[in-house]
Order: C-alpha cells, then sequence, then structure tokens
C-alpha cells in the first residue's frame, strides 16, 4: 500500500513503448509460453491429478473456458467443433497432444483426423480413444468451479452416445485437473508477471495524478473512465471494471458486498478524502488485479496524517500475519480465522 499525495507532487510513473510489446510481439510471445506450459506443466499436472487422458471438447463462440487458454494467438475462437484429446503415458514417458480437427491447432497440437478416410468426427475421436485405450478420461464437468464446467450438454450427450459402454466408465471429471492448469504459474509467465504489474502500478499512479484529479471538480466515476480509456489507448485489456471510491472519517464506511452489488456511487473528490481504486489489466494471457490508495491533502497539510499512516502500517502488519500463516492442505477459512486470533 501506499499514498500518493494529490496535487502536491503530481508524478507518476511512466511506460516507455518498448515496454508494451506490438500485437505480433505479443502473438510470438504467447505461443512460446503456450508451448512451454503444454511440454512442461500439463504432463506434471497429469501425473499428479491421475488422468491420463485429457478430452476438451467445444464449439465456435461458445468456448470451454479453459480451451480458451489454450488456443494459439491465432485463433481468436475456437473452430466449427473443436476436440483435443491430451494423452499421457506416464510408464512410457510420452505426452501427446492431438487435434481432431482438419487442421493443426497452432504448432503445439497436431491434426489426427483425415476427414477423407473417416467423415464422422465422433467415430474419428472414439478410434483414438480406443487406440490409446487411457484408464481415466477427464472431462471438463464440475459441480462447483465453473471455468472447470466447459463440456456442454449437447456435446457430453453426442459423447456419450458415440462412447462403447466400456469407455464410458472411464469418463471422469477432469475438475482438478483443469483448476490446476489455470491457477498453474510456469517460470516463464512469472518472468513476464514483473511487467503486468509495473503496467498496471503505473495507470494507478497516472489516475491518482494532479494529471487526472482536480480536487472539487473530478468525480471518481471520472477517475474511473479514464482508467478504462487508457487501458484502451494502450492496446490492453481490461480485467474487470474498475471501482475508485472514497472514505471519510464522518461517513460510514460501505461494505465491499454494497460496493460489488449496488454499484459505488459517484462522489465529488475532495481534499481530505482517501481514495481507493480496485484495478486491473488483462496481457498476453495474464491478469493482475490490484488495489492502492490516494490521499487528497487539504490546503495547509504537507504530509498524510499521522492517524492514516499509523493505519496502514497496522493493516500491513496483519498482510504479513495473514502470508505467514499460509499452509499448504489447510482450508481458507481456518487460516483467516487464526490470522485474526493473531492480529487481535
Amino acid at each position: 500500500m501506499k499514498f500518493i499525495y494529490l496535487f502536491i507532487f503530481g508524478c507518476c510513473c511512466t511506460l516507455s513503448a518498448q515496454e508494451i510489446l506490438s500485437e505480433k510481439e505479443r502473438a510470438v510471445l504467447k505461443d512460446e509460453i503456450l508451448a512451454d506450459r503444454f511440454d512442461t506443466l500439463l504432463p506434471q499436472l497429469m501425473d499428479t491429478t491421475g488422468i491420463d487422458m485429457w478430452l476438451l471438447i467445444s464449439r465456435e463462440y461458445n468456448e470451454d473456458p479453459v480451451m480458451r487458454t489454450m488456443l494459439p494467438a491465432t485463433w481468436l475462437n475456437a473452430r466449427r467443433r473443436t476436440m483435443i484429446v491430451f494423452y499421457r503415458n506416464k510408464e512410457d514417458n510420452t505426452f501427446e497432444k492431438l487435434a481432431i480437427a482438419r487442421y493443426d491447432i497452432g504448432e503445439s497440437i497436431s491434426s489426427a483426423w483425415n476427414k477423407e478416410e473417416q467423415p464422422d468426427q465422433w467415430k474419428a475421436l472414439v478410434d483414438i480413444i480406443k487406440n490409446k485405450d487411457p484408464k481415466k478420461i477427464g472431462i471438463n464437468t464440475s459441480n462447483d468451479f465453473g471455468i472447470a464446467d466447459g463440456l456442454v450438454q449437447t456435446d457430453y450427450a453426442a459423447l456419450k452416445n458415440a462412447l462403447p459402454i466400456e469407455y464410458q466408465d472411464k469418463l471422469v471429471s477432469a475438475e482438478k485437473l483443469s483448476i490446476a492448469w489455470i491457477e498453474t504459474r510456469s517460470q516463464k509467465e512469472m518472468e513476464l508477471y514483473p511487467t503486468l504489474v509495473k503496467i498496471t502500478h503505473a495507470i494507478i499512479d497516472e489516475a491518482f495524478s494532479a494529471k487526472v484529479i482536480t480536487p472539487g471538480e473530478t468525480t471518481t466515476d471520472d477517475v474511473v473512465w479514464w482508467m478504462r480509456q487508457k487501458v484502451s489507448d494502450l492496446g490492453l485489456e481490461t480485467w474487470f471494471h474498475p471501482t475508485v471510491d472514497v472514505q471519510r472519517n464522518k461517513e460510514e464506511l460501505k461494505s465491499h458486498i454494497y460496493s460489488f452489488s449496488k454499484g459505488e456511487e459517484e462522489k465529488l473528490i475532495i481534499p481530505g478524502d482517501l481514495l481507493h481504486c480496485d484495478f486491473g489489466i488483462t496481457y498476453i494471457g495474464l491478469n493482475t488485479d490490484c488495489q492502492q490508495h490516494a490521499y487528497v491533502l487539504k490546503e495547509n497539510e504537507i504530509k498524510v496524517p499521522d492517524f492514516l499512516s499509523e493505519a496502514f502500517k497496522k493493516g500491513n502488519r496483519v498482510q504479513d500475519i495473514f502470508t505467514s500463516n499460509f499452509k499448504e492442505g489447510q482450508s481458507g477459512n481456518l487460516i483467516l480465522l487464526k490470522s485474526l486470533k493473531d492480529a487481535k
């Protein structure tokens, strides 16, 4: 957390043109990252989750959200009905990436369907399944995680109709595998993340500066739409609609649930306000989600009031306590309860 002294210093982080890649450069990097994830990450995840065949099926313009993360940069959507089969033979240490489609999916996933020899795409899929004879066939169905529930009812019914009964019995939810694929970052992605964070912070710094805010004239909604426009001007995407809210010592603090469900009421920004934003961008398949504060100095103030500085120190201490209690296998609720007890 940090304060930005509005209308006093007016400084902000700036981005050079070289720091944001061109569309073509982004496409090259995205495909490099995707190929690396397929080859170094996915086999490990399949071994860990005990699924030796992962089947993804999706149709154009209604894509499985997991499949969307697997499409190459030149594929903005799936094409017709897209089928992808990942097959992992742990004993032989082999890994295959196959498309039951008339064409390769980028350079990573090879076409395994000759339509002239087998006109029926579903039968072509079944032939591959029979040939590999997997122990478990993971499909994207899930009761608890929407992002892992991408196999639509129509394709699920068609798959069940095409599969022999002995392979229907091998169908299992790929929920854990889907979540692991989505949540696990590769080394190449981690090397890219500081760039995303720098871009995000630079936009926030400029938004919370005298360049954008004139106390007594600028509203919180003005700042929100400035951020949206700035992201577009940089050729990027906003991950979610930003919020900018005001905390004042004589007004009741609304809960985050109210802000989310009702929408933060537009307010005129005035001296003495503590501003807060929630903002994130999307860049080369990755997202940021950053929250920052800024204090608007009153006319005779030259620094943030002591009570606010002290509050932020305590807030940071609570963050340290919380992160120190992270433990693999522990539930989030238990970690939170322990952290609140320790902090009190």
